[in-house]
């Protein structure tokens, strides 16, 4: 966060590791998986519709991507059923990683706790004040 402030940025995107919270409204199932998850464990979807979607690794993004990946590719018609709102609510809802498509960003490799909102924020804002005042000692000396 200090180093998208520090270029210029008004925020960051947090949505991923809103996921993995307390507070969260999703099964302790997929927040788990978050926390379990690499930064190699996301796929890309959609992008020969040109309309890319970052999502976790599971049987529904690979079977997408194979699908996508079949020479001449494949209509959406074809994966509707597979990445329909209500099936990914669904999954998000019951914990089953496998149900539906569960978006996730690469900052997914960097969760490894599920803290509560406050303590997240918290921790951030205290991080980030002292990657900031740390980096601004550094061109002060120079």
């Amino acid at each position: 966060m200090a180093a998208a402030l520090a270029l210029g940025a008004e925020g960051v995107n947090m949505g991923t590791r809103f996921l993995a919270t307390h507070e969260s409204p999703v099964h302790i199932n997929i927040k788990q998986a978050l926390v379990k998850a690499t930064e190699r464990d996301t796929r890309l979807m959609f992008r020969t519709m040109r309309n890319t979607s970052r999502v976790l690794r599971n049987a529904i993004s690979e079977e997408v991507v194979a699908m996508e990946r079949q020479p001449g590719g494949c209509e959406f018609s074809e994966i509707r059923h597979l990445v329909a709102g209500a099936r990914g609510r669904a999954a998000l809802a019951s914990g089953d990683v496998d149900a539906g498509a569960v978006s996730a960003g690469l900052v997914v490799g960097l969760i490894d706790d599920i803290p509560s909102c406050a303590d997240l924020i918290q921790g951030m804002v205290e991080e980030c004040r002292a990657n900031l005042k740390r980096a601004s000692s550094c061109f002060a000396e120079a």
